[in-house]
């Protein structure tokens, strides 16, 4: 694997072994005018069931990571979304996929969030009060640290 990647439950074995294909995944990070952002928990059945993270998806074949996103979030949570910012780019390795994660900034959007899988959803400010967080979700919520002052960059 090139490049720096996020390990999560590192102690449990990798599905695929180690030259598993990396998953595309666009990730929507929607923020309202008062810095609050909107978490949803992982439906039930899937992996890591009851976590919290940011709605998206897979990138399907042919697809940008913005037609992803807006068709993931269509789909999921019942939003048309606006223009589409990309932010921050991260590696995490489940032990049940190796994904890239393309976060991306979505200040405007239309319709009601209404929960098509059975998800909850929460809107947060730092710190986040819902429990547990998906691995890959705790980097941004550095990154938010950073840009809202909470915290000094380490780099």
């Amino acid at each position: 694997m090139k490049g720096k990647v996020l390990v999560a439950d590192g102690e449990r074995p990798r599905e695929g072994g180690p030259d598993r294909k990396e998953v595309e995944v666009a990730v929507g990070v929607l923020i309202r005018p008062d810095g609050a952002f909107l978490l949803t928990s992982r439906p039930p059945g899937k992996v890591y069931e009851g976590y919290w993270e940011f709605p998206g998806g897979k990138v399907e074949p042919g697809e940008t990571v913005e037609q992803a996103l807006r068709r993931e979030l269509q789909e999921e949570i019942g939003l048309t979304i606006g223009p589409v910012h990309p932010w921050h780019v991260e590696r995490v390795d489940y032990p049940h996929a190796l994904v890239r994660l393309n976060f991306c900034k979505v200040y405007e959007w239309t319709g009601e969030l209404h929960m098509h899988e059975g998800q909850q959803f929460a809107w947060q400010q730092l710190p986040v009060a819902v429990q547990p967080v998906l691995p890959g979700t705790v980097p941004v919520l550095r990154w938010f640290a950073e840009e809202r002052g909470f915290t000094r960059p380490t780099h």
